[in-house]
């Protein structure tokens, strides 16, 4: 249950969702503007996206002795919205959730990223709960991976969060399947000891094929996935000790911060130029590879559930559902003789022939074609994409907007063609465009249009003309979505030309 006030019999545990990065090795479905943990990638059956699935995971362990709190994302201002719209799609399926989104201007990896959600969960025991000691057990994942076995993690999760009640810092450990170079691993003392608990002796950086190989055949060693189980205040004193300059750049922003809210959900925003300037460092590398040997002692849970971090397409094969020739299909996907493929149809459809081991992902503006063993380079094109400053490694053809969404189907020489949709109930900004002209044709449901001084109430088949410079606003009064066909005009079409008099989204 949810912001239950804690007692003697219950540990409050507050679920931290670390929602940043930008999944680079997985375009042209992962971009800048929607990264992966947005993305529905693996094949659990749950139609949800890996940012979903993150929080569900953390809601199963919930019951009479561990009560939930307020769930913690740290994510991206850019991608606010998109964190509150996959919130709210899960609301049926967990009505106990709720959530706070701890917007950060910049990225400044997960150390301060955590101090952010430690704060937060301290300030909040400390409000709600005046007369009680509480001090809430923060339980960290990234918001990008996957597990093929809930029951096995909602386990090792228990464990993970008794051991935090005395103040040790619990880190799940992964069970290696192969000779990883791609993480960081855990070395282990002699165990395990009860519920799979190890004591860490210290953590390893990223391996050659070699060294991975030898752990692999030692034994005592595990990979880390970045999931950790601690009291903020333990968080909190830890990096004051390991990384001071971190812990008083990120309190400083914090002070600051403003919160405002959009429905149930709580948006809050440290202070940019503050937060801009916090030393950018990792959990790891900032405090948990210190604590081995210190006064903050560390153990590891062993997690074998089948977890994987979606790193490159090859591991999104991986755990997809194979046929009889291994091959994994997702849309509008026809394979004849191949094998041990990835294809992947998003916009129409994609026919393979005869290919092996091979990776085909299309997008409505991108198809990306690759061998799975080097699927990992896949970075590299993103790096040509930035390079040549083009549009396609940051958003998408359709691209989601807080107010619904827009899909440009068509553009030429001072045209552009757009089929937009708007949410019931939501508005764009008051607006006005210095080089184009618009026309609006609604073909779906009621558009109230604000065009200068008129206001007009238009149906589906009706139109109307927004002259360049003039003031306007598409508005949905209506209960279901609403659609309009626009077509621009003029010397310059770019999303930039813009200027906002007034926006419910804080961008005017």
């Amino acid at each position: 249950m949810s912001d239950i006030t804690p007692s003697f019999l219950s540990t409050q545990i507050i679920p931290v969702i670390l929602c940043g990065g930008s999944g680079t090795r997985l375009w042209p479905l992962s971009r800048a503007g929607f990264p992966k943990q947005f993305l529905v990638l693996s094949g659990d059956g749950s139609n949800q996206s890996l940012f979903q699935q993150a929080i569900g995971r953390i809601h199963t362990v919930a019951g009479k002795d561990i009560a939930l709190g307020k769930t913690h994302v740290v994510t991206n201002e850019a991608h606010r919205f998109l964190a509150l719209d996959q919130l709210r799609e899960i609301k049926n399926k967990y009505p106990e959730l709720s959530a706070a989104l701890l917007l950060e201007p910049v990225g400044r990896n997960t150390a301060p990223a955590l101090a952010l959600a430690a704060l937060y969960a301290h300030d909040q025991a400390h409000s709600i709960h005046a007369e009680v000691a509480n001090d809430p057990i923060l339980v960290v994942t990234p918001a990008d991976q996957t597990v093929t076995n809930p029951t096995a993690f909602t386990k090792a999760l228990a464990a993970s969060i008794e051991i935090a009640q005395s103040g040790v810092i619990a880190i799940l450990g992964i069970t290696p399947m192969a000779s990883e170079t791609g993480y960081g691993y855990i070395k282990v003392q002699d165990g395990p000891n009860s519920n799979h608990t190890y004591t860490v002796e210290r953590f390893v950086e990223k391996p050659n094929e070699t060294t991975a190989k030898q752990y692999l055949a030692e034994g005592g060693y595990f990979w880390n996935g970045g999931m950790f189980v601690l009291k903020a205040s333990v968080w909190l004193a830890a990096l004051k000790e390991f990384r001071p300059d971190i812990f008083a750049a990120t309190q400083s922003a914090w002070q600051a911060k403003v919160i405002d809210a959009a429905g149930d959900v709580e948006f809050i925003r440290p202070d940019a130029e503050l937060f801009k300037a916090i030393p950018s460092e990792s959990i790891d590398y900032a405090v948990i590879e210190k604590c081995p040997g210190s006064h903050y002692p560390i153990k590891m849970v062993e997690l074998d559930a089948g977890w994987n971090d979606l790193g490159a397409w090859d591991a999104v094969w991986q755990v997809g559902k194979q046929d009889e020739q291994g091959n994994v299909t997702s849309g509008d996907a026809l394979v004849s003789n191949s094998k041990n493929s990835l294809i992947h149809a998003s916009s129409r459809l994609v026919s393979a022939v005869g290919v092996e081991n091979l990776i085909i992902v299309e997008t409505a503006d991108a198809v990306l074609v690759a061998d799975r063993k080097n699927s990992q380079e896949v970075k590299n094109i993103v790096g040509q994409l930035e390079a040549q400053k083009r549009e396609e490694k940051n958003l998408h053809r359709k691209v989601s907007r807080p107010w619904g969404w827009y899909d440009s189907v068509d553009e030429g020489e001072r045209f552009k063609v757009k089929r937009i949709q708007v949410k019931p109930g939501a508005s764009l900004s008051l607006q006005m465009h210095h080089h184009r002209a618009e026309h609006w044709i609604v073909v779906k449901g009621t558009a109230e249009i604000t065009n200068g001084d008129q206001v007009l109430l238009l149906s589906e088949n009706q139109s109307t003309y927004i002259p360049q410079g003039q003031i306007h606003r598409l508005a949905n009064p209506g209960k279901t979505p609403l659609e309009i066909i626009e077509v621009q005009s003029g010397s310059y079409l770019g999303e930039d030309d813009i200027v906002r008099f007034e926006d419910t989204y804080g961008r005017s």
